[in-house]
């Protein structure tokens, strides 16, 4: 297997320009692709005040954030973003059909080689590869937020994805300098997405229940197991609409020990969708001091 040496990203938002930073960091040539040069402008932005953010914590030095920022390249073209990727890595929303047009976009263009991976918590990498003609390409490589500090990489295999295509994707969390874990079965949720739902789902119906209040159930969680966010701030960090769509789809899958609680369906009816929409189930009015919304 030929080193990586090139990877194109698809989608510029959050999650796709800091899987840009790291890969740029690790000495990868990168295309950055999004549909508008407003939405790549802005996760650029996010990646050079990110590589300040090292500079300033002497993690890196400001001629290696530079060479950094040099890697990236950037385009509203998808087929020239892929053309040359020894992988390509598919940052969308999570929305089946959407990936799946896009991957058929992407394996018109992409070289006969390239690994096709997609960056999702939960979607099926089957469903996803089914679209195409090259299944046997396509695997999940699901990145964490911040994908820059975050260590994990869990990668998915689908029914038909190859040895080849498994080894290419650990061979990228290796040189990005992360761990990878393998979900060698593509079940809805993989590992993480079905234990983190788990977890977060009974510490909101503790919170329903009255056993204790958000603030102290996030401190119990943070402290007791080392995490270093409470499962009710997580959820605001991530976005309530991401939980509860989560929460719905392994419900599905799974039944009735993943039903959204109601105040959690609630919350996203009325748009308080955490810290994206200035409240959830803390008011971030004072981002610096947040206080529980109940």
């Amino acid at each position: 297997m030929a080193e990586i040496q090139s990877i194109a990203v698809i989608g510029a938002g959050t999650m796709g320009n800091g899987i840009a930073q790291v890969s740029a960091m690790s000495g990868l040539d990168v295309t950055l692709v999004d549909t508008q040069d407003s939405f790549i402008q802005r996760g650029m932005d996010n990646v050079k005040t990110s590589l300040a953010r090292f500079v300033k914590a002497q993690k890196l030095t400001q001629a290696q954030a530079d060479a950094a920022v040099a890697r990236i390249r950037t385009s509203t073209s998808l087929s020239d973003a892929v053309k040359d990727a020894d992988i390509i890595v598919e940052v969308v929303p999570e929305k089946i059909d959407l990936k799946q047009a896009v991957f058929q976009q992407i394996a018109r263009a992409a070289k006969p080689d390239a690994v096709l991976a997609t960056n999702t918590s939960q979607l099926s990498i089957t469903a996803i590869a089914s679209a195409i003609d090259r299944p046997q390409d396509v695997i999940g490589t699901h990145f964490f937020n911040p994908p820059v500090m975050m260590k994990l990489v869990e990668v998915v295999r689908g029914l038909q994805t190859s040895d080849r295509a498994l080894g290419v994707a650990l061979a990228l969390a290796k040189k990005l300098g992360k761990e990878a874990a393998v979900c060698k079965r593509d079940t809805v949720g993989f590992i993480t997405t079905r234990a983190a739902a788990a977890l977060r789902l009974e510490c909101l119906r503790m919170l329903e229940e009255g056993v204790a209040s958000m603030e102290d159930i996030d401190r119990a969680i943070r402290l007791g197991f080392n995490h270093p966010m409470g499962p009710i701030e997580l959820t605001d960090f991530n976005g309530l609409d991401v939980a509860l769509f989560n929460a719905m789809s392994l419900r599905d899958a799974y039944g009735e020990r993943f039903n959204p609680p109601q105040s959690l369906v609630t919350r996203v009816k009325a748009g308080q969708l955490g810290r994206k929409t200035g409240a959830g189930w803390y008011d971030y009015t004072d981002p610096k001091a947040p206080k529980p919304t109940q």
